[in-house]
This record gives structure tokens, C-alpha cells and sequence, in this order.
């Protein structure tokens, strides 16, 4: 049985619902037969307004966010994700491990690509960043194709901070994965050391580039100069 606090979220939620936007949300999220996000319920909640909401519910009890985070609406999931984040940057670090643990434990809730990003790196990756790297590499290892995009987007906060073993790791890791968003995610996490330390980007580009598929090639090469662009396209 839902809890009043439960409750009170969900119609909160409800209430700055878009029933216009469904069907845009659905299809950009590729919900369809067959494709990543099929049979994912969406309500039409943008973003800006659901963090808003999430973040007056970040201290309520685990059970309660779970409540929200296994629901078969999309955006209840991302309001739990959001109430996580919220929650790990606002209680103490003896909390912190429980919050992880719990967030890994229900990694299965986590299973598009939005909640993934806006999460993995506030929680995995700021944690990470601090102590026990090992998560990365058990989550990089999953058949999982969520938990493998959680490890290499969870990196984002590692690069932030100048560090990019990890980041080079996986993206090596990955050049063989058949998954599209895998690819966009390592090539976005390139992209990114790029910003930091573009030696970094551009020796791994010279090592890997005729073998790295061509979306991560893509996203890693976006920020380059034309004629780089060009050279590191042309795999011949």
C-alpha cells in the first residue's frame, strides 16, 4: 500500500503532466516492438519540472522512493533517480554507500537512456570518484546494457576531475559491443576528455580511430577542427 508521501508525489507529478507530449516522448525513446525502450508507459513530464518535484521527496524512506523508481511510468522512475541525486548530495558520506547499493540493486528500473545520464554520474560516479572503482568494472562486465552504459556515463564525473583511465578502459572494452548506445556513449565520453586535455583524445583517436565504430567515431570527433574531422573519418 502506497503511502500518503508516495501518493502525494505521484499527484504531483501528475499534475504538470503533458498528455500532448506522449506520443513525441515515445517515439524519441523508442518504445515500439523490438527496441530498446519497448513497452515503456510515458506521462508527458518534462524534465526542469520533475527535478523540481523529485527534490521535495529526496528524504523520504527507501522503500517509498522505490515505490516510485519500479513503477512502469517513465518518468515516476526518473523522479526517483532525481530524489536519489538529490539524496546523495544532501546527507552525510556514511549514507552515501546505502544509497549506491541501492541504486545497483535496482539497476533493472534504470533502462533508458535519460535515467541513466542523469543519474550514473551524481551517484556512481561521484562515489567512484572517492572510493571503490571496482563498481566501474562489475558494471562493465554486465550483460546488461544499461549497467555497461551506467559504468562508462558514471566516467563523465571522473573526466571532470582530470582522470580518464577508466573512460580509455571501457572504451576499448566497447569497441566490439553491438549496441548503438553504447557507442554514443563512448563516443560522448571522448568527446569530453577532448574538452579537458585534447592530447588525450587525439593520441587515443590515432591508436583506435580505423577501428572504433563510426558512431562513437562520430560523437568523439564532434568538437575537432574540420580537417580533423575529416582525416579521422577517412578510415582508408
Amino acid at each position: 500500500m502506497k503511502t500518503a508521501n508516495v501518493n502525494k508525489w505521484i499527484e504531483n507529478l501528475q499534475n504538470v503532466s503533458q498528455p500532448s507530449k506522449v506520443k513525441i516522448l515515445s517515439s524519441f525513446f523508442k518504445t515500439g516492438k523490438g527496441e530498446y525502450g519497448e513497452g515503456d508507459i510515458f506521462a508527458g513530464i518534462n524534465v526542469p519540472d520533475n527535478r523540481k518535484i523529485a527534490e521535495q521527496f529526496y528524504n523520504l524512506a527507501y522503500e517509498e522512493i522505490y515505490e516510485l523508481l519500479s513503477s512502469p511510468i517513465h518518468e515516476h522512475r526518473l523522479s526517483a533517480l532525481l530524489a536519489l541525486v538529490k539524496k546523495y548530495h544532501k546527507t552525510s558520506i556514511v549514507e552515501h554507500a546505502e544509497i549506491v547499493n541501492f541504486y545497483l540493486a535496482n539497476t533493472r528500473f534504470i533502462n533508458n537512456w535519460d535515467l541513466v545520464d542523469l543519474s550514473a554520474p551524481k551517484i556512481i560516479g561521484e562515489y567512484t570518484l572517492l572510493s571503490n572503482e571496482d563498481i566501474l568494472y562489475t558494471l562493465s562486465d554486465s550483460e546488461s546494457l544499461w549497467e555497461r552504459r551506467i559504468a562508462i556515463v558514471a566516467t563523465y564525473t571522473h573526466i571532470k576531475k582530470g582522470e580518464f583511465k577508466h573512460t580509455l578502459i571501457f572504451a576499448n572494452k566497447y569497441l566490439d559491443s553491438k549496441d548503438s548506445l553504447i557507442h554514443k556513449a563512448t563516443g560522448w565520453m571522448l568527446r569530453e576528455i577532448g574538452k579537458k586535455d585534447l592530447p588525450t583524445l587525439l593520441n587515443y583517436l590515432d591508436d583506435n580511430y580505423k577501428i572504433m565504430p563510426r558512431t562513437a567515431l562520430r560523437y568523439a570527433i564532434e568538437r575537432l577542427q574540420p580537417e580533423l574531422k575529416r582525416h579521422y573519418m577517412n578510415k582508408d
